[in-house]
């Protein structure tokens, strides 16, 4: 294992005061818990908005604290999920009167673990509501969509409920827009190389050199089809069609475009990929209101990239718009 580290058991605190000495103007970290906040929160009169999950998947939380994203991260382990406690004390640490909005991604113990640390906000009066995301066609068939894991669907979440908070839009309004956010959203990714686990100096997982596989989770679970390796317009064809037919996407939308590399995907591979999204969406008669292509949701070093499209109204266009000052997400 090659990795410019210390200690492996020291990794995530290192990274956190590492973090936190370099962008101390737009965050800071409770002294009790391992959560980090935006320097001025709690914001009064404005829905806190709290996320969080597993390290490892930078610039993902932590990178998109500020105005007009999240206010909290709770900060778990590499690829874990953060404990009750942690997620409750950064509720608390936002909340400015009008209720926190959580979001999480589609996992059993970030759901389970936010769920518990609601009823404990809950409990001390806070109001509370949740959106959780489940944008990854490759997890489970459209019927149970409910089983499907969240990847980097959640970053188009935090832009639109971030903006909205902005705006002083109440928590039930969050809420709505928010879920309907992530029902319009749907991503689908591709690996050919694993990333290696910080604690064991293993990889996430096992394929051939010539091998790549769709639909592989964010922490290397098994995806849908493992094949040969394909030309970037191949397998872009084929991820762009199957995220299409999901929705479905129809001639006349509008759509915001994601393109996410997974940690060691160059940018001259995502734009060549990019070209062929492009392609394909105008053969559909679908328009692109905005684009994003770079790292938003790695898996530290694993190679591959993931597309995402998000069905936009004129009020998601108006929040996909708008400017934002987080660490990693800057928006003008």
């Amino acid at each position: 294992m090659k990795k410019f580290i210390n200690r492996p058991e020291n990794v995530v605190e290192e990274m956190l005061e590492g973090f936190v000495k370099a962008n101390a103007h737009k965050v800071r970290r409770l002294t009790t818990e391992r959560v980090l906040v935006r320097t001025d929160a709690p914001v009064k009169g404005k829905v806190g908005i709290v996320t969080g999950g597993g390290s490892g998947h930078k610039p993902a939380f932590i990178g998109y604290i500020g105005k007009g994203l999240v206010d909290a991260v709770a900060v778990g382990d590499i690829f874990a999920a953060p404990p009750v406690q942690r997620v409750y004390e950064a509720i608390k640490a936002v909340d400015g009167g009008r209720g926190v909005l959580l979001c999480l991604g589609n996992y059993s113990g970030d759901v389970m673990n936010f769920g518990m640390a609601a009823e404990l906000a809950q409990a001390e009066g806070i109001p509370i509501e949740s959106v959780i995301v489940n944008d990854d066609v490759a997890s489970s068939p459209k019927e149970r969509m409910d089983n499907r894991r969240g990847v980097a669907g959640e970053v188009i979440l935090w832009k639109v409920v971030g903006a909205l908070a902005e705006e002083g839009a109440d928590l039930p309004k969050m809420k709505e827009v928010g879920t309907r956010a992530v029902f319009n959203t749907r991503s689908l990714g591709v690996a050919h190389t694993p990333c290696i686990m910080p604690s064991s100096g293993k990889p996430s997982f096992e394929i051939g050199e010539d091998e790549m596989e769709i639909g592989v989770g964010h922490h290397g679970e098994p995806g849908i089809k493992r094949m040969k390796m394909m030309s970037a317009d191949e397998v872009t064809e084929f991820m762009t069609l199957k995220v299409i037919e999901d929705l479905p996407f129809r001639s006349g939308d509008e759509v915001t475009v994601l393109i996410n590399g997974l940690g060691s995907t160059s940018l001259l591979e995502m734009y060549i990929c990019f070209r062929k999204v492009a392609q394909i969406l105008a053969d559909h008669s679908i328009k692109i209101h905005r684009t994003y292509i770079g790292e938003f949701f790695t898996s530290m070093e694993m190679g591959g990239f993931s597309v995402t499209l998000t069905k936009m109204d004129d009020e998601l266009k108006r929040l996909m718009d708008a400017p934002c000052d987080g660490v990693h997400f800057i928006q003008h």
